[in-house]
């Protein structure tokens, strides 16, 4: 028998840029980013991929860019298609947006050495990247968030991927963008419930890491609730921050089956697919939250008070805390979709719980029964307020 054994390494380095009126002609930042590929014998073309919903509320948008991109002609030069597609989960429920984003790459001669920008949600951004990636083996994506949840949280992150098969992310790659840009400006036009969504997940990363940054939003609940900028940009600041902290200090391309990140998300993802996508991802993540903190107390790990502290900021940043479709079907849906999260990792299970607010334990097996109680708490906790 013969052996070859092959080791090596990819450095991956991009920046996560956080500004104000990105493609206003006075700021240089994109300037200054596509100056640094700025390289003799190269023509680089950009595609540009846009969440529709997004552009009805920045209907001038369009045109700052064109007029963005005439100054840079001599680095880069925008393709005369802006792709427009429908934003939310259905981006990544429809295979014809994919082939309708790999025909442009295309059509526009998009290669290797160009860019596809993606300016939108998580879920435009997941599509566009999964999209570019898997195009000539890859090409270079940039990600421009445009709500709280994409700036914080899956925007800074390296996987991109699509729906498949009624199953969340099931096509999908680990494939980092080259640069995103986080411009706070357009948060503004958000709706309440995408405002909050992305909050979700930043109580998330509190609980498993920060305990001083979960007090901080204890603090701050109603600020935020109450859409004070400010306090948002330290938010989503301090959110990317430890989420690009996780990726770079642990698994960044989850070869394992621990998912700390995923703290929550094994019963937000069912939810999602029971309610046909009308409750939203950080929605989704909050309910999943809430049981998870329930569960921990079940099993003796943390203690009823903290339980009380995590739910009361939940619902004070306007998060529901239950969903009847958790209870739907004795449960079974809900505990199809533990399964259907230990195929997704591999087939180990692998559950984030909670010793303390600030401390994450992973756990292995998860007790059908306890989860049903956990469920059952939420759903009377959910209905003594109903009642008060």
């Amino acid at each position: 028998m013969q052996i070859l054994q092959q080791t090596f390494q990819v450095p991956y380095t991009y920046s996560i840029f956080f500004t104000k009126r990105l493609f206003d002609v006075a700021n240089d930042t994109l300037r200054s980013f596509f100056g640094s590929f700025s390289q003799a014998g190269f023509q680089r073309k950009v595609l540009i991929a846009i969440d529709g919903g997004f552009l009805a509320h920045h209907p001038q948008l369009q045109e700052e860019i064109n007029h963005y991109f005439s100054s840079l002609e001599d680095l880069v030069k925008l393709v005369p298609q802006l792709v427009v597609l429908p934003g939310g989960e259905a981006a990544k429920n429809d295979p014809a947006l994919f082939d309708e984003l790999v025909e442009a790459i295309d059509n526009y001669g998009i290669d290797r050495h160009s860019f596809v920008i993606g300016i939108g949600g998580g879920a435009i951004l997941d599509l566009v990247g999964y999209a570019a990636a898997v195009s000539h083996r890859g090409v270079k994506h940039i990600r421009i968030p445009t709500t709280v949840l994409s700036q914080n949280d899956s925007g800074v992150g390296v996987k991109n991927g699509i729906n498949y098969r009624g199953k969340k992310n099931f096509l999908g790659t680990f494939a980092p963008p080259v640069a995103v840009f986080n411009d706070l400006t357009f948060l503004q036009t958000l709706d309440d419930r995408d405002w909050r969504g992305g909050i979700a997940e930043a109580i998330k990363v509190a609980l498993i890491k920060d305990q001083s940054f979960f007090e901080w939003i204890e603090v701050n609940a109603e600020a935020l609730a109450q859409r004070n900028e400010e306090v948002m940009a330290y938010l989503i600041h301090r959110c990317a921050e430890m989420h690009v902290e996780h990726i770079r200090s642990g698994d960044p391309f989850e070869f394992g089956s621990s998912r700390p990140l995923d703290f929550g998300h094994w019963a937000a993802h069912k939810l999602e697919y029971l309610t046909d996508f009308q409750v939203r991802h950080g929605e989704a993540v909050a309910i999943g939250i809430a049981l998870d903190c329930v569960y921990s107390v079940k099993v003796g790990k943390l203690t009823d008070a903290e339980l009380q502290r995590i739910l009361t900021v939940i619902q004070k940043l306007g998060f529901d805390l239950y969903h009847p479709k958790l209870a739907e079907n004795d449960k079974i849906n809900l505990r199809n979709g533990l399964q259907e999260f230990r195929e997704h990792l591999g087939g180990r299970l692998t559950i984030m719980l909670l010793d303390r607010i600030g401390k994450g334990v992973e756990v292995h097996e998860m007790d059908a029964n306890l989860i049903a109680e956990s469920v059952d708490y939420l759903e009377g906790h959910y209905a003594n307020l109903m009642v008060g």
